[in-house]
Formats: C-alpha cells, structure tokens, sequence
C-alpha cells in the first residue's frame, strides 16, 4: 500500500526539492492540492489530514498553524521550518547523531528536519561534546559558507536578477547581530552551554555548504586518549560515525589533494555529508561539507520519511 504524502508549502525551494525526489517511486502517492487554494485553510486541512505523512515547508508562523490542523492522530509531520526543532516531543531530524535520536524519528509523529547551518554545526560539535572532549563551557566559534538558495526564492531571485548590485558579486557575511534563528538549535541539541558566535557567509553559487568550528586544544577535555590532536579527534569522529552511510569522516590530509583547499560547493547534489579535521597538535580545524538543499534540507527530510515507512534510508537519495 501506498504513503499517502502531501507537501504544505510545495511552491517553496525545499517543497519544490522534496516534490521532484518522488520521481520514480512507487512507494508514494503524492496528495496535491488546487493551486488556487493552497493558501486556503480548510483545504490544506483536508489533505493534512487524509495524507500518512505531511511535510511542512512554509515559514514558522504558517508551520505551527498546520500543526494546529492535524486531527487525525495518525498523521506524521516533518516540519522544515524552525518551528518546532527545540520543542518538548519533537523528535530532531539528524539519525545519525545517536541511536536515541534515530529510534525517536522512527516511531515519532512530529519531526523537525535540522536547519542547514545547524546541520553542519551540529555534526561536529555534537560528538565532540558527547564524548568529552569539547567542555559544555567551551567559548564555541563557528563561521559558515553558503551558496545562495539558501536563503530561498526571493535571495535566488536578487542574485539570479538582470542588474543586480555589484556588492553581490563578493561574499558577504550576515546575521551580524548574533541573532541567527539556527543558534537556538545549535546550542539545545550539543548540550553547550551557551550560544556560539556564528559567522554565515553568502557567496555567488546556488548551493553547497561549509561550516567550520576552530579549537585551541590546551582548553579542550582530555577525552579518552590524553590531549586532542588533529588524528584522535578525527578518529573519534569516524568511530562515531561508523556505518553511517550519509557521513563521510574524510582521512586526515585529504584537504592536501585540493592544494590545501575546501571548497564549499563540491558537494552539491550530494545528499551526504564530509567531515574534514585539519590543523595541528595546537589548534584544530574541524569543518563539514554538504549541499544546503541536500543533507541541509530535502535530502534530510526524505531520510527521516523513510525512516518512519521502515525503507531504505536512503531511498530517492543521492549517495
């Protein structure tokens, strides 16, 4: 039998991703609605309610109305936006972080997929928490490097636009007053004690993305094996890794074939994500790499539908 799926928001740039991945399979019947009453409330109720699964790609406001929607029990939503990401019986959208975190998406009815910058943050910071080698305390830093999509129709439409302004041509940091919607869930899920100073940088390409965390090793945790250097902590991150097919933790001095280099769009079209640890025995560099639209959005919110119809994880993905 069937899932039946219907997309709240599917006019948006994840609606749109989430629409095409359906292509070819046969497992879906996809619930559409009327273009001319996609706004409508008791239209978008209906479909909410007939469908197995909803996912929700609107903005906040509009995310926790369609929740208020939701009568029938059996309904799972997968909620893109920041709604629900830190609120109490919402399962976080990143399986691979703990068997914990992948066992509530599998039985869960209300699913927040991870932000974009988050998810790059929270794949690094998380383990190094967890297992005691970054302190809860630890004064964390993080700069990011997107394409613009992420930023959604009406950002594409300003870089994509006839005569936009020069300024765009450069990469252009924002977010300055540390008031990043992402920073709440960044610090909620690690179990950090504060929020991070967060630095995101929107460069002119569509997609792809790169976030980093600098440590200085004489403050970190000993952890289990003494002081970090750059190849316990990448080992650790591969085993906690281990076996997950969308993480990939790179070899230690990979960055060295790209002339010690990251790009940030090589990932794009890709639904994984890369883990690099470069530096050296005083400070280290740890840095993920996903497409924003991929791992950092659609690609996330297809993993945890199929998680919850029991396939392949990574059924209409790209690995």
């Amino acid at each position: 039998m069937k899932a039946r799926v219907y997309i709240d928001g599917s006019e948006g740039t994840t609606g749109l991703r989430i629409n095409e991945r359906f292509r070819g399979r046969d497992d879906i019947e996809l619930l559409k609605i009327d273009p001319a009453l996609r706004k409508d409330p008791e239209e978008r109720k209906k479909l909410i309610n007939a469908s197995d699964i909803t996912f929700l790609c609107l903005p906040d406001a509009a995310a926790r109305e369609a929740v208020s929607l939701v009568e029938n029990e059996n309904v799972t939503i997968i909620d893109s936006s920041t709604a629900h990401r830190t609120e109490p019986g919402w399962a976080y959208g990143f399986p691979e972080l703990s068997e914990d975190h992948r066992s509530a998406i599998e039985s869960g009815k209300r699913i927040a997929v991870p932000g974009c910058h988050a998810t790059g943050f929270i794949s690094l910071v998380y383990p190094l928490v967890k297992h005691g080698i970054l302190p809860a305390d630890y004064p964390v830093a993080s700069f990011s490097l997107t394409g613009y999509s992420g930023g959604g129709k009406k950002m594409i439409a300003q870089y994509e636009g006839e005569g936009r302004d020069p300024e765009l041509d450069s990469p252009r940091e924002y977010a300055l007053s540390q008031k990043h919607k992402h920073l709440k869930e960044m610090k909620f899920v690690t179990g950090l004690s504060r929020e991070p100073l967060f630095s995101p940088i929107v460069a002119d390409y569509y997609n792809g993305m790169l976030v980093s965390v600098p440590l200085y090793t004489d403050i970190l945790g000993s952890g289990a094996s003494g002081r970090p250097t750059p190849a316990s902590v990448r080992d650790m991150l591969a085993e906690h890794y281990k076996d997950q097919p969308f993480i990939r933790v790179m070899p230690l001095g990979e960055e060295e074939k790209t002339s010690n280099f990251l790009g940030s769009n090589n990932c794009a079209g890709w639904d994984g994500l890369q883990i690099f640890v470069t530096g050296n025995e005083e400070r280290i560099l740890v840095s993920s790499r996903f497409d924003n639209l991929g791992k950092g959005a659609s690609g996330a919110a297809i993993e945890c539908m199929n998680l919850v119809l029991g396939c392949d994880s990574a059924k209409g993905l790209n690995l």
